[in-house]
């Protein structure tokens, strides 16, 4: 799989972070806050969302939470690049390692891998995603065997530039730069917004009791200004919403 790609970034290089100092005090806030991150392996084809449970600057080593799965551990393991995508303050954090290992941390199974040398911290706009209640969107997919095909599947986070999607029963095309034309996006505040979405990235993620599903990341394209104004007029709603209900 091409990490830029599902990145959706093609010039990394202004937001890359070199310093050790500054990779470790990051690495330690995404570990202090409990946020969730996502742990894609097997070319990108597959992920499990972890958490970081130790930053060891001595030790030169981060420990994070392997997956219930022993089979799915060893193909983590074995996988020769494996990507980590969260976000810290609003700000998209990505990084990587080569090689992982297993270990025991506080007793339990778990995963370590060698401080990484550099990570991406994305703070442009239109890359900062943003969870949002459950909603349906509907999808339509135009082949010449078919026509056009619908299909359904529900809407996870969004951002300005595209959408994140929950492939439940895995039935959508995921291949990269399939396009979905004409798609209703049903907001959780009963608005529609009606996008053509762009396929940029696919994994399978496995859940706690076992259950496989599939995020899928779309790209808006041809876009009107008014709909992308409706867009980012909903990602300030929702923000509030959510701000309102950490400060009570």
């Amino acid at each position: 799989m091409n990490y830029l790609r599902s990145i959706g970034i093609e010039d990394l290089g202004p937001y890359q972070v070199h310093s050790r100092r500054e990779i470790i005090m990051l690495l330690q806030g995404i570990m202090e806050s409990k946020q969730l991150v996502r742990m894609a392996f097997n070319k990108g084809s597959e992920a499990i969302v972890t958490t970081i449970l130790e930053v060891d600057d001595e030790s030169d080593r981060v420990v994070i939470d392997c997956g219930p799965d022993r089979t799915q551990n060893q193909r983590i393991v074995d996988s020769d690049n494996v990507s980590f995508d969260t976000s810290l303050d609003r700000i998209r954090i990505v990084f990587f390692t080569t090689s992982l290992d297993v270990c025991l941390h506080d007793g339990k199974p778990a995963f370590c891998f060698s401080m990484p040398a550099n990570l991406i911290r994305l703070q442009r706009r239109e890359t900062y995603r943003i969870r949002t209640p459950r909603s349906t969107v509907e999808l339509f997919l135009e082949t010449e065997e078919d026509g056009k095909q619908r299909f359904t599947a529900y809407l996870h986070d969004i951002s300005a530039g595209g959408v994140g999607l929950l492939d439940e029963q895995m039935l959508l095309d995921d291949s990269f730069g399939c396009r979905y034309t004409n798609c209703r996006i049903m907001l959780s505040d009963k608005s529609v917004i009606i996008a053509d979405l762009q396929v940029r990235n696919s994994q399978e993620i496995s859940l706690a009791n076992g259950k496989k599903i599939r995020r899928i990341g779309c790209q808006f394209t041809q876009m009107p200004n008014r709909t992308m104004v409706e867009v980012q007029r909903y990602i300030t709603k929702i923000e509030r919403e959510q701000n309102a209900r950490t400060n009570s």
